[in-house]
């Protein structure tokens, strides 16, 4: 047996729709369960921890270990680290970056500090306001993922790149986003699980975010059509995934 490709694999519109298992991704993740494949499943949400984002797969009906789920909120967080191993940061965000920001040694604080990180979640006025008053004395400002908007109860709501935008019109300076479809993301990614961009795929359904990201980082690429993107749309983009699948059901591991 041929050793298996390693997959980086979006979550939303790729194994879920909402709070709906796409058909066929539970036995997705059980093919590279057992040919022991190298993957993460990436997702642009900085909200929730792993643990976090593992039981609620899980009460869709789709098991996937904390171990193998990465988010914006992790990837940033090392990133903070490799630029500056012990720093301090004002953190707008809710468990999922707190906890990934914390795990690296960081202290979160609004006294002088080194960054601003700005993740997901309902921000007042008052906390904006010291955002962006932080960033224009000095401090850094990074940011978890340019989404726009997301999916909420009851339709769609501001998302990271929506409160960034605010951040930026007042303070004048412009947030450095980690988050797909920056390569950063795909790389660090690569790095947690140790392997190498010409052995692994990326699993996406959005050609401006996840197989961009995937063409920048180096890897091959796939696009599943049971998110955002149409058959229709693909030939709009100057680049192309390697293969196109109507569903994570259809590929082979």
């Amino acid at each position: 047996m041929t050793a298996p490709k390693n997959y980086l694999i979006d979550m939303d519109g790729v194994l879920v729709r909402g709070r709906t298992v796409v058909p066929g991704a539970d036995g997705f993740i059980q093919q590279l369960l057992d040919r022991q494949a190298e993957f993460l499943v990436l997702t642009n949400n900085p909200r929730y921890t792993p643990a976090d984002l593992a039981y609620r797969l899980g009460t869709m009906g789709l098991q996937v270990p904390s171990e193998r789920i990465f988010s914006s909120a992790m990837a940033t967080a090392q990133f903070l680290k490799s630029q500056k191993s012990e720093g301090t940061a004002f953190v707008l965000g809710e468990s999922g970056l707190t906890s990934a920001i914390h795990s690296i040694g960081y202290v979160i604080t609004d006294l002088n500090p080194d960054y601003v990180v700005l993740g997901e979640g309902s921000f007042d006025l008052e906390q904006l306001t010291k955002a962006i008053r932080l960033v224009s004395a000095g401090a850094h400002f990074m940011a978890t993922n340019p989404d726009p908007s997301g999916p909420g109860d009851g339709g769609v709501v501001p998302a990271c790149g929506a409160m960034a935008a605010f951040i930026e019109k007042a303070s004048g300076v412009a947030p450095y986003f980690v988050g797909k479809p920056n390569p950063l993301m795909m790389r660090t990614a690569l790095n947690y699980i140790d392997v190498h961009s010409e052995d692994t795929i990326m699993v996406g359904d959005t050609m401006a975010t996840d197989i961009k990201g995937g063409v920048e980082a180096g890897m091959e690429t796939i696009l599943v059509l049971t998110g955002v993107t149409h058959r229709e749309d693909i030939g709009r983009f100057p680049f192309q995934p390697t293969r196109v699948y109507e569903s994570v059901a259809d590929i082979i591991v």
